[in-house]
């Protein structure tokens, strides 16, 4: 019976991948429990149980004071008794008896059954929580079990992972059964045991993945120092030596790209950039804006904003489709980037040197003078009305004095050349125009069509010409008509 007892203990530790000490210990505690329903033990009572591992004999002993006569048997003991089991006891001091019984009731077996049962899942949910909280921040394998309101649930083997919808890629497509790569994010304790929250989403995943596949990333040979990342779309990841003569981008690359094709699978196809950083900002910054191609870089270290000046047939592939580009490489740099075209970075320069050279011109005043303004005599305000009809006067008495005399006064004729030399002069639409004779004569004889056949023509095959229809009549053919007419 007792080796049953030890074989049962031994066949459930390894069902639940936990320690035989483990589950021994949460029998114990479950036993405890049961027996206190005994009548043999008070409520209140400390009560422990011991489980040989060997034999798998079992042990109860109970707590009571020693006192001269008990008074209640189950939580005193007297004097003599308790000198048999420690010699050097006193009164009022405690001991440990042994009382185990020879039979549980039918509640207490059901009782200890249930406290095992619960004693074991708390057993196995702090063995979980402990065994992935040391797994934070790395990469694990999972198999998708189901789909719940946009969650994913992730078989971990031991646990169930979560998936929120907040940490999936936007363009995956997840089905049952699909084998994942995950990466950590949080281990959390909840009254229904651990809460493993895992990501797909996550820059640091991109990171682990390196570190799978890159030895040399994986023992810091090249080391990555930043990451920015889009999930699905795109990515770029800098990284550095540590060890001179090695070259830290084809390390990750690997040879005719093996290394990062596999990471790009399993991301399902997001574009990665790997680039080389750099100490120096502006290298770094241009290192970051790849594959476009940069003229000039101006910091502003005070505001962290970074102007960068392209050509301007490289200015799209410098900002990206919707700014992606852009925004990765602010991400990446941690600088905010400013990108303008070569031409319209001229044209500010020229405005903003413009100014400058308007303020140069102007005459500046010495430092210490100041602008004297002289003004004339004060007028004296006439106080009476004769001094005001003598002060309205003398206005119009000195304006006489200073007009011209009749003498003086000189015309002054232009002659027409003078007036040809300073303004060109009209020309009519008459005196542009031919008489009508000049014109009658210049327009061009229109070609005559040849005659349709049957029409007379001369013997000797010379045409005749027929007046034409409509000619004019001068003044002498005129009056021969009215003539004959009479």
């Amino acid at each position: 019976m007792k080796s049953d007892f030890i074989l049962a203990i031994t066949q459930l530790s390894a069902e639940k991948n936990l320690s035989k000490e483990v589950v021994l210990s949460a029998v114990e505690s479950a036993l405890a429990s049961a027996y206190r329903k005994e009548e043999d033990f008070a409520p209140s009572q400390n009560i422990s149980v011991k489980i040989n591992p060997n034999s798998g004999g079992i042990e109860v002993w109970a707590e009571k004071i020693v006192v001269e006569r008990p008074a209640d048997s189950r939580l005193e003991i007297s004097l003599g008794e308790a000198r048999k089991i420690n010699k050097n006891v006193q009164i009022d001091e405690t001991v440990m008896i042994e009382v185990t019984p020879h039979n549980a009731g039918r509640i207490a077996a059901q009782t200890a059954k249930q406290v095992i049962l619960q004693r074991l899942h708390e057993a196995e949910h702090s063995a979980i929580f402990e065994e992935y909280t040391g797994k934070e921040e790395d990469v694990i394998t999972g198999v998708v079990q189901r789909i719940e309101a946009g969650q994913l649930f992730v078989d971990l083997g031991r646990t169930e992972a979560l998936l929120p919808a907040a940490e999936q890629v936007r363009n995956e497509r997840y089905r049952i059964g699909q084998r994942i790569k995950v990466y950590l994010l949080q281990v959390a304790r909840t009254p229904k045991g651990p809460r493993v929250i895992v990501s797909r989403s996550h820059p640091d995943l991109l990171r682990r993945l390196f570190e799978l596949e890159v030895p040399e990333a994986f023992n810091g040979t090249v080391e990555i120092k930043a990451i920015a990342r889009e999930g699905g779309h795109r990515s770029k990841v800098a990284v550095a030596a540590r060890q001179e003569g090695i070259d830290p981008v084809g390390c990750c690359v690997g040879l005719r790209g093996i290394r990062i094709q596999n990471i790009v699978n399993e991301l399902n196809g997001e574009k990665i950039d790997v680039i080389m950083w750099d100490p120096d900002p502006s290298v770094f910054i241009t290192n970051a804006l790849s594959p476009a191609q940069i003229l000039r870089v101006a910091l502003n270290e005070p505001e962290g904003i970074a102007t960068v000046v392209v050509p301007d047939r490289q200015l799209s592939l410098a900002i990206g489709k919707e700014g992606q580009n852009a925004r990765l490489a602010a991400k990446l740099t941690g600088w905010r980037i400013d990108i303008k075209s070569a031409t319209s970075a001229e044209a500010e320069k020229a405005a903003a040197a413009k100014p400058s050279a308007e303020t140069e011109e102007k005459e500046e005043v010495p430092a210490g003078e100041e602008a004297v303004i002289e003004a004339g005599p004060v007028a004296e305000i006439p106080t009476t009305l004769e001094e005001a009809e003598v002060a309205a006067e003398e206005p119009v008495a000195e304006a006489a004095k200073a007009a011209p005399k009749a003498e003086e006064i000189v015309p002054v004729f232009f002659k027409p050349e003078q007036l040809t030399e300073d303004k060109p002069r009209l020309r009519f639409a008459e005196d542009t125009m031919l008489p009508g004779k000049a014109r009658a004569e210049t327009k061009t004889k229109k070609k005559k069509k040849k005659g349709a056949p049957g029409k007379e023509s001369a013997e000797d095959g010379v045409k005749l010409k027929k007046r034409r229809r409509g000619a004019a009549i001068t003044v002498e053919e005129d009056e021969e008509y009215d003539e004959h007419s009479v």
